[in-house]
């Protein structure tokens, strides 16, 4: 019997999440300096919200002046996706108490996300303490780089020179191929038909409605047919 995964582990299963944050982080540091952000701000900012594209999206938001209620709305509507995230891995952790969830649900983004669920796949003993190692590395990790590009992005005239705009995507490629390697090699035509239909369906969403409704609308439909051709085999 695998023995159950612990906080030390689920530091060491964030590193490549830290790589990426690292800096994506940084270069949100340096886009809230640029619209007249302060560095404590920032961090403050990176503490309160936590998440990349709502970030970069409230920075954008303010260089134009915009209402406070569209702002908050409009991060609102962007994080939507985490509740169905913390939805699918909540029967993980039904057995821990009320707060140890709140805590795991306040701090699930879409890479710490996608590592859990590679975890789950492969059977792994996944725990609320390596749940919290996971989380809480990628966080601290957040707030550091946001900082420090806050701090030091006035010295670096092209990010993109350093490969800091591929960052994010890199990241997000890496924690992809990783969790879908198990669906793939168990359930060829099921998550094949998974995958086909959340392409199609976010192109043809995001052509008659926005990003964050069309992801939203995307990821359901491919829980509709996941759910349906499971129950079909």
């Amino acid at each position: 019997m695998a023995k159950e995964l612990t906080f030390k582990q689920g530091m060491k299963a964030s590193l490549p999440t830290v790589l990426g944050y690292m800096g994506i982080g940084f270069a949100m540091g340096v886009v809230g300096k640029g619209v007249g952000l302060s560095v404590w701000a920032i961090g403050l900012m990176s503490i309160l919200v936590y998440g990349g594209s709502s970030q970069f999206i409230l920075c954008g938001l303010l260089s134009i002046h915009a209402p406070l209620l569209s702002i908050v709305l409009t991060v609102f509507l962007v994080n939507l996706r985490h509740f169905l995230m913390s939805l699918s891995v909540a029967q993980t952790f039904k057995n821990e108490g009320l707060f140890i969830r709140i805590g795991i649900g306040s701090l699930l983004t879409d890479e710490s996300y996608g590592v859990v669920i590679t975890e789950i796949l492969r059977k792994q003993p996944v725990t609320a303490s390596w749940m919290y190692g996971l989380n809480l590395t990628a966080y601290i990790s957040w707030i550091i780089a946001t900082i420090l590009g806050a701090l030091f992005g006035g010295f670096i005239t092209d990010p993109a020179k350093y490969g800091l705009d591929f960052a994010l995507v890199a990241m997000f490629l890496g924690l992809f191929l990783f969790q879908v390697e198990i669906p793939l090699k168990k359930q060829t035509k099921s998550t094949v038909q998974i995958l086909v239909t959340i392409l199609i369906s976010l192109i043809v969403l995001m052509r008659i409605s926005t990003a964050e409704i069309a992801v939203l609308g995307a990821t359901l439909l491919g829980c509709l047919i996941g759910v349906m051709t499971h129950e079909s085999e």
